[in-house]
């Protein structure tokens, strides 16, 4: 893709030039337990992801050739096809992408924490591009919770994969219902919840661990928890972004409010 849509909000509060990425660093991080970068190659991959610049972001993270770098690079690109990709081959290509190399970063090192969540994330959103039943049955959504599993073994705590679990559990429930699910998968509506709770509970600022646990209550109970949906939508528009992904964030959910 060589023109990428640029990021379409006011980036003049996203910028992290300097010290401010060091001192920003835990919080913009809470979600992924990113260790900090040394070289100063990532952390320009990183202040380029944070302020919206996503194809600024690949380049710089893939010239570092670290595993931040890469990391960096991974991470903007499936956040830009995320949200800001309309054309569904386009956005099932960039994932494929991130999934092949994050997929090598770990091989290459099993404790880089976040080649396995990017490996997950994005064959996760690729599974939701093609329809889970077509992921279920290629056997993608076992590659994605093993790298979930892998994840959450190396860090505990990290929030984003708990939603990730969350929402796996929830989506295969929601395509084969709760006893083939549990049979067959393993997967259980109590498990989603829990991780869906882990993660607020982690990162009680974030607007996506609230979106999601909104998605997947719907998936998992449909028009029963609607205004438990609504309530955490209406909890993630409030939320103050402070990065670009955030901001994506903050935004898709009023989208998502002011469409009911």
């Amino acid at each position: 893709m060589s023109t990428w849509t640029p990021f379409p909000h006011d980036a003049s509060a996203l910028s992290y030039g300097g010290d401010k990425l060091w001192q920003a660093w835990e919080r913009l991080h809470a979600g992924d337990q990113e260790p900090w970068p040394e070289d100063e190659a990532s952390q320009e991959a990183w202040r380029a992801y944070h302020r919206g610049d996503f194809q600024t972001a690949v380049a710089l993270g893939l010239k570092a050739e670290t595993a931040s770098g890469m990391n960096a690079a991974n991470k903007a690109q499936s956040i830009y096809a995320t949200y800001l990709v309309e054309d569904e081959d386009a956005k099932k290509e960039l994932f494929e992408e991130v999934a092949d190399r994050a997929e090598v970063a770990a091989k290459e090192n099993p404790n880089n924490i976040n080649a396995h969540y990017q490996h997950a994330y994005a064959l996760g959103r690729y599974s939701q591009a093609i329809s889970i039943a077509k992921a279920l049955a290629q056997g993608i959504a076992g590659k994605c919770k093993a790298s979930l599993d892998r994840t959450l073994a190396l860090a505990p705590e990290h929030a984003e994969a708990h939603i990730a679990l969350g929402a796996y559990h929830a989506e295969i429930i929601g395509k084969v219902g709760s006893m083939v699910g549990s049979l067959t998968y393993g997967v259980s509506k109590d498990a989603a919840e829990a991780h869906y709770e882990k993660a607020l509970e982690l990162i009680p600022h974030s607007a996506i661990a609230r979106i999601e646990y909104g998605n997947g209550l719907l998936t998992l109970y449909g028009n029963k928890k609607v205004k438990d949906a609504t309530k955490l939508y209406e909890a993630a528009a409030e939320c103050e972004p402070r990065d670009a992904m955030e901001t994506l964030d903050v935004a898709f959910a009023k989208s998502e409010l002011s469409d009911d």
